[in-house]
């Protein structure tokens, strides 16, 4: 039996565009680009920027952890509506999401429970 990919370019783990088999952190790694595109306000896919920086997750991976870089790809709407300390831990949260091996990423409760204590910091501030 043969079995065809499917799923949205740019949200596909790259274990299931490689081999087409999912994994319980398959998910994990699409909810990854969808915080990053919450992050930046930028498409997963665009086509219209320039090489090397069409698929948002790769292109960006590298700015995450820096909290420099990470200030510098933030969506400027969002602009005094998070603390650093927020916008930096939901930036780790997006790379540990987005890790190419699926056993590194995090279960999805881990992520659940991330999020709560980002909520808890914008509440504190």
């Amino acid at each position: 039996m043969t079995t065809r990919v499917m799923g949205t370019y740019g949200y596909a783990a790259p274990e299931y565009i490689a081999t087409g088999h999912l994994y319980v952190k398959s998910d994990v790694y699409g909810f990854g680009v969808v915080l990053l595109e919450m992050l930046t306000g930028l498409r997963a896919i665009d086509e219209k920027r320039p090489r090397g920086q069409q698929n948002l997750a790769e292109w960006l991976k590298p700015s995450l952890s820096s909290k420099r870089k990470l200030k510098s790809i933030m969506d400027i709407r969002m602009e005094g509506q998070y603390s650093t300390k927020a916008a930096l831990q939901a930036g780790q949260l997006s790379l540990k999401c987005l890790e190419s091996d699926p056993k590194n990423r995090p279960a999805m409760k881990e992520v659940v429970e991330a999020l709560e204590g980002l909520e808890a910091i914008k509440e504190k501030s």
